[in-house]
């Protein structure tokens, strides 16, 4: 009956879906858990019934933690609330949800109790969960990637940084990663010059690795390209493409867990 409840409460609010979607439409959750991880969502549409639709997991930087649960939809959750609208314009159902962090980390377990709660609340396709995040969100995916190799139909990473070990272990998930030729924050090559490395030293990991991920890398851009790269046309499409050749991991908490 809940989720009945916040089908009808979410998706109400997407009859214009040619207009941009406002911050007060993503309903408020805390994780059922011992880490009780605020996260914002939205579903874009209604879905037929017994239909179970892609949920798309954005993860912010740095200067948007806190435990307020609105910080982390500052700037249109850095552009990525654009996926949301275009989402509604194509009428296509799907989950957008927006957890929040604290103290500059993203750990992989934090991400995870917010997808298994989005999950238990959402009929979610476990298929079919996306991560993407910015900055140290894009650390983040790549953190979360390695954490749970077998659970993400895809990663789009943005802005990040990670370390070339576990590359060999993420190298077959799908990836499309973005990164400005210019970045004065992450270094596209070193990162922060520490053992985190950068966008291009990463796509040459994961490809020598046998991977094949799409890159995206804009010419004299600096570090916030992420408006840009949430409205390439080609990102929504490929997103919804991406799905597990096997079962999920994130299933529901009645039936079994990850």
């Amino acid at each position: 009956m809940r989720t009945l409840v916040l089908l009808s409460l979410l998706v109400g609010g997407s009859a214009g879906a040619a207009q941009a979607v406002d911050d007060a439409e993503l309903a408020k959750y805390w994780s059922r858990d011992a880490l009780h991880v605020p996260y914002r969502a939205l579903l874009t549409a209604r879905p037929a019934r017994g239909e179970h639709v892609p949920l798309v997991v954005f993860l912010h930087g740095d200067w948007q933690d806190g435990e307020d649960n609105e910080a982390q939809l500052d700037g249109y959750g850095n552009g990525s609330m654009q996926l949301i609208d275009q989402a509604r314009k194509a009428g296509t159902p799907l989950l957008y949800i927006a957890p929040q962090t604290t103290d500059g980390y993203w750990p992989p377990e934090r991400v995870a109790a917010a997808i298994r709660d989005a999950v238990h609340t959402f009929p979610v396709d476990t298929q079919r969960i996306v991560i993407t995040g910015i900055s140290d969100g894009g650390t983040g995916v790549w953190d979360t990637l390695k954490r749970y190799p077998k659970c993400f139909a895809a990663g789009v990473p943005m802005s990040g940084m990670t370390e070339p070990s576990g590359l060999r272990h993420i190298a077959q998930i799908p990836q499309w990663i973005f990164h400005g030729a210019e970045d004065d924050d992450t270094d596209i090559e070193w990162g922060y010059g520490g053992a985190q490395v950068g966008s291009r030293v990463i796509v040459r990991g994961l490809r020598a690795f046998g991977g094949a991920p799409k890159y995206t890398e804009y010419a004299g851009e600096k570090h916030v390209i992420w408006s840009r790269a949430y409205n390439e046309a080609e990102l929504l499409p490929w997103i919804l493409a991406q799905r597990l050749p096997y079962p999920g991991c994130f299933v529901r908490r009645d039936r079994q867990d990850d």
